[in-house]
């Protein structure tokens, strides 16, 4: 692979995170910037449509918004090793690794990074200002402002006075599960990173290992957690302390017990706020009956379950269903002795219904946008 892309993003940027660590351990030669260069908004953003970042501009000048997109363009790449795994069952988790971290964990993420100032903000605002650019007329954007939008925005995911003492106490469960885990594997599925792992950085590096607080909870609580945050950022394997680890997804398509654990605690959240997603933005649909190639909306209105015996509303985003699209079809492509196994697992760890709700319009990507099929 000797093409070098541009990617725009930042640090703290959660999605960001998620398409860097993926072209770092691909070996994928490339360079970023912040999105404040000239070229970016006279080149770029006309093409993205949009100022939402990581963009990737390749050699060719062709733009990619999305890190789902970023990885999807380099994964069947001549020379790049696929971070999917070819077997039923690590193949369906991976996907389903990348749909908790990219929509699953948005409540913790969001809650530690914008509900403890005192330790957060003045991080916060420098890294702020190396992503905002002055608009060429109209009043200045400011860090501040930004950060004030961000923070007001978190509500809108769910984290809201009365919910916080459920999000930190299943975050605490899921620092715990995760470290013993990677007591004994270096990644989600062995040796090498997997589309779950790069989906799960996504809220792991940007906010939760680097912002101050959370990232000094991480590393009291859980170093094993933040060791793996330090190696999907490395192009090398960085398993020292693995002793002859193969560099590989484990033999035989094992799904280890201390995963297991893992998705059955995510799936206590993960299952009721889809469930309650996918009834929102169906009404939505029979209200406001999109037409086909529409953009789609990044909300479209609340969903409410129940967590831990807390009402928890939470924005309903059709872009998980582009994500959780991708697990039903990938087993709808198993044959049915797959399909039975792969259910069987489903069923012990309480995610079947994963492989059934669904909203009523395809969501699709075309020109760099989420729109309605």
């Amino acid at each position: 692979m000797t093409e070098t892309c541009t990617l725009y993003g930042a640090p703290i940027s959660l999605y960001t995170g998620k398409a860097r660590a993926y072209l770092i351990k691909q070996g994928i030669p490339y360079r970023e910037f912040t999105p404040t260069t000239k070229h970016f908004f006279k080149e770029v953003l006309p093409k993205a449509h949009r100022w939402i970042i990581p963009i990737l501009e390749l050699t060719n000048h062709e733009v990619i918004q999305d890190s789902t997109m970023i990885i999807d363009h380099f994964e069947n790449q001549p020379g790049i090793s696929s971070a999917l795994p070819d077997t039923p069952k690590q193949k369906i988790i991976a996907l389903l690794f990348d749909v908790i971290g990219s929509e699953g964990l948005l409540r913790p993420a969001m809650h530690y990074r914008w509900d403890f100032k005192e330790y957060n903000d003045k991080f916060l605002e420098q890294s702020f200002n190396t992503v905002i650019s002055p608009p060429t007329d109209g009043p200045t954007v400011t860090a501040r402002d930004a950060m004030n939008s961000m923070r007001d925005a978190s509500a809108a995911f769910g984290v809201k006075p009365e919910t916080v003492p459920v999000i930190e106490a299943a975050y605490e469960e899921l620092l715990d599960l995760l470290d013993k885990h990677f007591l004994h594997s270096p990644y989600l599925l062995g040796g090498k990173p997997s589309i779950g792992d790069f989906g799960l950085i996504a809220p792991f590096y940007g906010h939760l290992s680097r912002d101050p607080y959370p990232s000094m909870m991480m590393k009291k609580r859980a170093l094993r957690v933040f060791r793996w945050t330090e190696r999907m950022n490395r192009s090398e394997s960085d398993i020292g302390e693995f002793e002859n680890y193969p560099e590989a997804f484990l033999d035989s398509d094992e799904i280890p017990d201390t995963l297991k654990a893992i998705l059955k605690l995510i799936g206590e959240d993960l299952i009721p706020e889809t469930k309650a997603a996918a009834e929102c933005i169906n009404q939505w649909i029979e209200e406001h009956n999109p037409e086909s190639g529409a953009t789609v909306e990044r909300g479209v209105g609340f969903g409410e379950f129940s967590f831990r015996g807390v009402t928890i509303q939470a924005l309903a985003q059709p872009y998980r269903f582009f994500l959780l699209t991708r697990i039903q079809k990938a087993f709808a492509d198993l044959d049915e002795t797959d399909q039975q196994d792969l259910k069987a697992l489903f069923d012990e760890l309480g995610l079947t219904l994963l492989l059934s709700i669904k909203i009523k319009r395809e969501v699709i990507r075309h020109d760099n946008l989420e729109v309605w099929e």
